[in-house]
């Protein structure tokens, strides 16, 4: 499967087979925050086989953006793929572009469920586990088990404090 690279400015200069991208490439990552109508948070727990961060706590629903697919168009595949949810119309949110260990840009799109909603379909090859967290819980959790989380998370909750 091959992705786009990036520039600096996020367009696209040309594509590379998906494991054959050096630590400098730029690449491009969609993620989908979903919360429920009382605010509470939906995470997902990364596959224990996963390369790149096994067991950690991330958004609901996250992605390489693939040749031929757009942010949006690649969020609302993985979303299907990875929980199960179907025909969402998720908000656009921001774009970060982030370097880690990895170099990328990161485009967030927002989707609210009601409360109580748990009608998903787990890949677990994707997914170890999906959990609701109140902002407090998962504020705490944060506290306690730092590791436990991706640094997306840490930032994220601390923006909507």
């Amino acid at each position: 499967m091959k992705i786009p690279i990036v520039d600096e400015n996020d367009n696209i200069i040309e594509y590379r087979e998906r494991d054959n991208r050096d630590l400098n490439a730029i690449y491009r990552v969609s993620s989908l925050w979903i919360t429920d109508t009382n605010g509470n948070i939906l995470l997902a727990r990364r596959a224990f086989n996963k390369s790149h961060d096994p067991g950690k706590w991330g958004p609901a629903v996250a992605g390489t953006v693939e040749e031929g697919e757009t942010y949006e168009q690649n969020i609302i595949k993985e979303a299907e793929e990875e929980i199960g949810l179907k025909d969402i119309k998720p908000i656009t949110g921001i774009k970060k572009r982030r370097k880690t260990k990895w170099n990328y840009f990161a485009q967030e799109f927002l989707l609210t469920l009601p409360v109580g909603f748990k009608d998903f379909k787990i890949q677990e090859d994707e997914v170890a586990e999906i959990k609701w967290f109140s902002k407090e819980e998962l504020n705490l959790k944060l506290k306690e088990n730092p590791d436990e989380f991706l640094k997306g998370i840490h930032e994220r909750m601390s923006e909507v404090k």
